[in-house]
């Protein structure tokens, strides 16, 4: 087999994680909620699924921050983790670092972007998969586009939040506010019918939290647990597989605790998590404040994620650091409970557990609720016995190892008791601790997890599913084309059928290589309409409504561009405009059925002085608006972002075509906006009096002939469809 075809057979595999802060090295796990175990997941499997010989490319895309509040490795485009392994970091909503319920109004400039990229990469990826509800979205669009096989891992789950959050008392008003959670919850839906693949790490999680959703379909999911680094998390007492910087790891470690525990030499009762108000850690304390023997007996450490100042942190943070010391101090644990600022994640938390384990300690995870609980497995390698949730993954990966006791956190007795039977019997604490360094191996490595992983992505691109409703089609189009033409319809197009059939034919000759879409001021509905009746094929894209509506075609269905839709809401107040437009007698509002949701349509006379009192209408009252004249009789008000021309250089930009390659032909005002600037210009010879001050533009072709037969003079003029490059390449 030669090297082309061995390659073609390997994967290209590309990996979404949207949020959180995300680096090949040093991940700083516990920073803030966005930066937890999920983080640590997607480099972890990325990194392992570049060492499998099937694969030959895998690419974790992220979000590119650039913020003098976190480190400048997350401003790096392109992060090159190792030969096969890279970040790609997308910047969108800006360059600061923002939590992840911020970012839902920013993901269409993601997925744009992402777009971009990958046509730029000129192959698609074999496989996309998404890390939570952000990154789902985004590979939802994708798959509608390009057809690419979608995996999906959610990490946590809208309704279950939702759920939780109203048991606890908080109300609908502050969930919908902090979290966003009905959009999440709609997007959710959306994903999971849209995936063709849901991974989870337990079986429980299939029917507990994805039971709760209409487009649940069992036969989508593959349980498929996390691994963990077993050469990072090695058991205490392996000294084959010590690294050479533990022992200064270990030293460091030590020197933080010395700070809080008056006698370092006792078990050490220990939990590593977020600052978050599900991981129980109040509960811990009060189990561990309420029972002295359990104090006598062992010293209780906590670390929280990692902090500079409380007061600076975001609300939920800064509760629960606050509840960690005032419960801290109710108990009067000083000298016997620490509580580090900080810690190292990739080389000092392995160390922790080894620590623990040396000490003859226990590790707890006693969160009310556990997806899946990476930190028990961690725990299993390294050798110490755990106290887990009896709630989700801890009881699948507690089963598997039999390494520790589930316990009901509901009741804080539970915790202590549990603790005090493992630190009690030795003979316990030694079988536990063989137990998990022994079943890790068997149930948990990452090499078991990207055996399975990979077998299930041979049987998705055998037996790959026929997505509904998508416009790949269309989107693999674009993907490869390299030009595009795109005209107005009515008298530029249309008005003369024998130049049309000549048009028609030259379509259909560069059909493969040539993307055509039309740009119109008719609805998408009448645009389709009138080209069917003229035996124009319907084209691959059409900018309708005087550019106010962008929809792509999937088998003559039109399949709405909702990334427009968001590029050009942004300020955007239709019922403001018609109240303050009211005032003017010489507008003329037209029929309901020419009005759309981004387009405010008047009959107006040809005054120049009336234009303007309605521009400056819009102006003294600081509305941003794009005015549009036609035809000596139509204006038009659309967002300020949205104009035929503005949609042809979104597509530009969205589809990674040069200016130069796309060739536009108009006849009238409304489209003198996409005739102006760097596109390809073609001006028919029936054009309108309002295009005449675009004489001597340096891109613009006036045509000799009229309608279709213009557009073919042009095409010739600038050499658009010859083998070489034309005029302006």
């Amino acid at each position: 087999m030669n090297n082309d075809n061995e390659s073609k057979e390997k994967l290209y595999i590309q990996l979404y994680s949207i949020h959180g802060l995300i680096r090949g090295h040093n991940l700083e796990l516990g920073r803030d909620a966005d930066t937890g175990g999920q983080t640590k997941y997607v480099v972890e499997l990325a990194d392992t699924l570049s060492e499998d010989p099937r694969v030959e490319k895998v690419e974790l895309v992220t979000r590119l921050i650039k913020d003098k509040n976190v480190s400048a490795d997350y401003s790096v485009p392109i992060e090159k983790v190792n030969e096969k392994f890279s970040l790609i970091r997308i910047q969108c909503g800006g360059g600061k670092y923002i939590r992840k319920e911020l970012l839902w109004q920013h993901l269409e400039e993601f997925v744009d972007k992402s777009i971009k990229y990958i046509k730029s990469q000129g192959r698609l990826p074999d496989i996309i998969h998404s890390h939570y509800a952000d990154a789902g979205y985004v590979c939802s669009e994708l798959t509608k586009f390009f057809g690419i096989p979608f995996i999906h891992t959610g990490h946590s789950l809208g309704r279950d939040k939702l759920r939780k959050l109203l048991n606890d008392g908080v109300r609908m008003e502050d969930i919908e506010k902090r979290y966003k959670i009905n959009h999440r919850i709609n997007v959710e839906e959306e994903i999971i019918y849209f995936a063709d693949m849901i991974v989870t790490s337990t079986r429980q999680e299939i029917k507990n939290q994805y039971g709760d959703y209409n487009n649940t379909n069992e036969e989508k999911f593959r349980v498929i647990p996390p691994g963990v680094d077993l050469e990072k998390f090695y058991p205490y007492n392996d000294p084959d597989q010590v690294q050479p910087e533990a022992e200064k790891y270990k030293g460091i470690i030590a020197t933080k605790l010395k700070k809080f525990l008056s006698d370092v030499d006792k078990p050490l009762i220990l939990t590593v998590c977020r600052p978050d108000k599900k991981k129980n850690i109040t509960g811990l304390i009060s189990a561990y404040g309420e029972d002295l023997e359990l104090q006598k007996k062992a010293n209780l450490a906590i670390f929280a994620g990692i902090r500079e100042d409380i007061q600076t942190m975001s609300d939920n943070e800064r509760e629960v650091l606050i509840d960690i010391l005032l419960f801290m101090d109710k108990y009067n644990l000083y000298g016997r409970m620490a509580i580090p600022k900080k810690h190292e994640t990739e080389y000092e938390v392995p160390e922790l557990y080894r620590i623990a384990a040396e000490s003859g300690g226990v590790f707890c995870n006693v969160a009310l609720t556990e997806a899946f609980g990476l930190t028990i497995i961690e725990a299993a390698a390294a050798g110490v016995p755990v106290v887990a949730t009896n709630d989700g993954g801890p009881r699948d990966i507690i089963a598997n190892c039999n390494h520790g006791l589930l316990v009901d956190v509901s009741d804080d007795k539970n915790i202590s008791q549990a603790l005090n039977k493992i630190l009690d019997d030795k003979n316990l604490w030694q079988t536990f601790s063989e137990n998990g360094i022994k079943n890790v191996k068997k149930y948990y490595s990452w090499e078991a997890h990207s055996d399975a992983y990979l077998d299930e992505i041979k049987k998705l691109l055998a037996n790959e599913l026929e997505k509904k409703d998508t416009f790949a089609p269309v989107g693999k189009k674009l993907l490869d084309v390299k030009k595009i033409i795109i005209t107005d319809i009515d008298y530029t197009l249309l008005g003369d059928d024998n130049s049309l059939k000549e048009f028609i034919d030259m379509l259909d000759k560069y059909r493969d290589i040539i993307g055509f879409g039309v740009a119109t001021g008719r609805t998408s509905d009448s645009a389709v309409q009138v080209l069917k009746e003229h035996n124009v094929p319907v084209p691959d894209l059409i900018i309708s409504s005087v550019g106010s509506e962008l929809y792509y075609n999937h088998d003559e269905k039109l399949i709405y561009s909702k990334g427009w839709e968001s590029h050009i809401t942004y300020k955007w107040n239709r019922e403001a405009i018609i109240k303050l437009l009211k005032q003017f007698d010489f507008l003329e509002y037209q029929e309901e059925d020419t009005q759309r949701k981004f387009k405010i349509s008047y009959y107006a006379d040809e005054s120049k002085s009336n234009l303007n009192k309605v521009k400056e209408a819009l102006i003294t009252n600081k509305i941003k608006a794009n005015v549009i004249y036609s035809h000596g009789k139509f204006l038009d008000i659309l967002p300020y972002r949205a104009s035929k021309g503005k949609a042809i250089r979104y597509l530009s930009y969205r589809w990674n075509i040069p200016y130069e390659n796309i060739l536009v032909a108009g006849d009238s005002g409304n489209d003198r906006e996409m005739l102006k600037g760097d596109l390809l210009g073609v001006v028919v010879a029936n054009y309108s009096s309002e295009l005449e001050s675009l004489k001597g533009s340096s891109r613009l072709y006036f045509a000799n002939r009229k309608y279709a037969g213009g557009i073919i003079d042009g095409i010739k003029y600038y050499g658009f469809l010859s083998e070489g490059k034309n005029k302006y390449e």
